[in-house]
């Protein structure tokens, strides 16, 4: 069997919708936001004001919460940015990706493999799918589960240009691929070893057995409960 292809290509999310995920946590006078979502970062920034002065007035938010939201999205989007134009390498290799949140009455934790070097990959549709085969009917699940998976690959991707920078700098003949002290990084293994040359990122069913998903549906009053333990976080 031969060896993984790789190549160079500048930096992305590796994925086929180059999202970014985003996660914004603003408390103000004792009342608190926390959201995560996936923005575009072609869209103009005008848009991030839009979105915090509709979203403060959607959920009767004070209007000194609208330049904390619009700053702290700025400030991920920037940093996103900042790895734009710059190398990274792209490898068939998996990584174990984990998944554990609570979303409103539903916990949901899970593991599974990923193929970094499929920029064809949907981590939206991935999500839809477990969530069909799971029956997570609540519909604010799937993004969550989507967004968690992005935050993992956006660390990889941004993970890979440092190594690839550092490369660059070294005057060792040979330089070490993916090299990072990420624990995602250093989990990596090559794809071939586990499916060949043909591999998938929506898990089959008789492949639940490797990595068994929980669901739990929780109480409301143990919900609260959860609540203010990860307020505390």
């Amino acid at each position: 069997m031969g060896a993984p292809r790789s190549s160079t290509v500048k930096f992305r999310m590796p994925t086929r919708d180059n999202l970014v995920p985003i996660r914004v946590d603003v408390e103000v006078d004792g009342q608190r936001y926390r959201d995560a979502f996936t923005w575009n970062p072609r869209d103009p920034d005008t848009e991030i004001m839009s979105f915090a002065k509709r979203t403060a007035k959607d959920l009767k938010l004070p209007t000194s919460f609208v330049p904390q939201m619009f700053h702290s999205i700025q400030g991920q989007l920037a940093d996103f940015r900042s790895y734009e134009g710059q190398d990274m390498q792209v490898k068939e290799k998996i990584v174990p990706l984990k998944i554990d949140l609570r979303v409103n009455n539903t916990v949901v934790r899970d593991q599974f493999l990923w193929d970094i070097g499929n920029l064809e990959s949907d981590p939206e549709e991935f999500a839809r799918t477990l969530c069909d085969d799971l029956n997570i009917t609540d519909p604010e699940v799937g993004p969550a589960i989507a967004v968690s998976i992005r935050e993992q690959l956006y660390e990889i991707a941004s993970q890979s240009v440092s190594a690839m920078r550092e490369a660059k700098m070294s005057k060792k003949r040979r330089a070490p691929e993916f090299a990072s002290n990420s624990k995602a990084m250093n989990n990596a293994v090559d794809m071939f070893k586990y499916f060949g040359s043909k591999g998938s990122v929506i898990r089959k069913r008789k492949e639940w057995y490797l990595y068994a998903p929980v669901v739990d549906v929780i109480s409301n009053e143990k919900t609260v409960v959860v609540a203010k333990d990860e307020a505390k976080l």
